[in-house]
Order: structure tokens, then C-alpha cells, then sequence
């Protein structure tokens, strides 16, 4: 079994979309204690950003009259995509940024729709396989709040990953993750806590039931 796991949160030390994948990738790990996980770190290792624009234009460019630039762009769409094809489980930490996802997992996104194999005219090439969308949230973007509708992340996540790649993708979310660090959402704290553990429990949930999916796949 493997699972590709996306990390994407600028922070390495004290990350709640880290940590919560953490304990995801832990449970599928239970699940198959010798099964590989292919890594893709934005964070930590951020893909060139104009490789996407230099990817796409190449795919109008016939092939023996690429600049050797826009090989090396299209190598890179490739390779991205060729790490999510290798897997049976997805896991993405992805935390929101200024209301909405990061430059870098934007860019990883659109490299890899300049794959034709996850592009235009792609038929969801991760259908039938499973994944888990890690959300970490610095507010409180839920009904009722004044935030409420300013998450133009999750949507955008779900939309890409879950209806044009075809995972069947699962959600879990933590938020106020600022409350221990923010002095004005002090008073928040408990229900920060309490909103962290719900999401470190649902996670491990998960990650066993996607190693027990992807077993079920792999035996039919």
C-alpha cells in the first residue's frame, strides 16, 4: 500500500495541518506498517513558480521546438502527477492562508493540471481511491460567525481533488489554531482545544479506514 501525503503550511514548528496529518498518517501506518509514503512538501520545498506558466505554454509548443526550460516544466507536471497516480491513499495538510489557499499549492495544483492526464478532458484519475483534506483554520469561518462564507479555500480544495480527480475525499478541520499565539483570543483557548482534539480524533479515524479501503481495492 502507499500513500502520497502533501504538506503545505509555511511553519515547521508548530503546525496544526502538519500534527493533524501526523496522526492521520500514523493510523494508515498502523494499518500497513510496511507500506511506503511518497512525500511532497511545499512548505519546506516550494516548486518554482513560474514553472506552471512555462509548462502550459510548452503544451502549445511542438515537442522538437521546446526550449530546454519548458522540457524540464513539463518533466515536473509529470512527475507530479505520476506521485499522485503511484498512490492508493491521499493525505493534504493545507492550512488557510489570507482567506484562501497559498501561491505554492496553487502552483503545485495548476503543474499539475498541465499534466493531460489530470487536465482538461481528463476523466477523474483518482476515482475510486480515497483521501483526506487536513484544514487548519487561524478563526472561526463556520455559520454564524463573522467570517462565515471568507474560507475561499475548502471549497476550491474539494472542487479540484474531489469532483475533477475523483478522490472521495474527506474533510477535517481545526480552527482557531491562533487562539494560543493571538492575545485577543485568549478566551478562546478551551473551545480551540476542544475543536483540535475533535479533529486529531477524526483524523486517526480516517487514516484507518483508508488503509482498510485501499486493501479492499488492491484484493479485487
Amino acid at each position: 500500500m502507499t500513500l502520497f501525503r502533501l504538506d503545505s503550511s509555511i511553519r515547521l514548528e508548530g503546525s496544526i495541518s502538519r500534527a493533524v496529518a501526523d496522526t492521520s498518517e500514523a493510523a494508515w501506518r498502523a494499518e500497513h506498517p510496511t507500506g511506503e509514503v511518497i512525500r511532497r512538501d511545499l512548505g519546506v520545498a516550494p516548486l518554482p513558480s513560474d514553472a506552471w506558466a512555462t509548462a502550459a505554454f510548452a503544451g502549445w509548443t511542438p515537442v522538437d521546438q521546446q526550449t530546454a526550460a519548458q522540457r524540464d516544466a513539463v518533466a515536473l507536471s509529470a512527475q507530479l502527477g505520476d506521485e499522485l497516480l503511484a498512490a492508493d491513499s491521499y493525505l493534504f495538510g493545507v492550512p488557510l492562508y489570507n482567506w484562501g489557499i497559498s501561491q505554492h499549492m496553487k502552483t503545485w495544483i495548476d503543474l499539475v493540471i498541465a499534466d493531460p492526464r489530470f487536465g482538461a478532458g481528463s476523466e477523474t484519475p483518482l476515482a475510486g481511491r480515497s483521501g483526506l483534506l487536513v484544514i487548519a483554520r487561524g478563526g472561526a469561518y463556520g455559520e454564524g460567525t463573522p467570517k462565515f462564507g471568507w474560507d475561499h479555500s475548502t471549497a476550491y480544495l474539494t472542487r479540484v481533488i474531489g469532483e475533477v480527480w475523483g478522490l472521495d475525499l474527506r474533510i477535517v478541520e481545526a480552527e482557531l489554531t491562533l487562539a494560543d499565539i493571538v492575545p485577543a483570543m485568549s478566551d478562546l483557548k478551551p473551545l480551540a482545544a476542544e475543536f483540535l482534539a475533535t479533529a486529531h480524533a477524526a483524523a486517526a479515524t480516517h487514516g484507518r479506514t483508508f488503509g482498510e479501503q485501499a486493501a479492499a481495492m488492491a484484493s479485487v
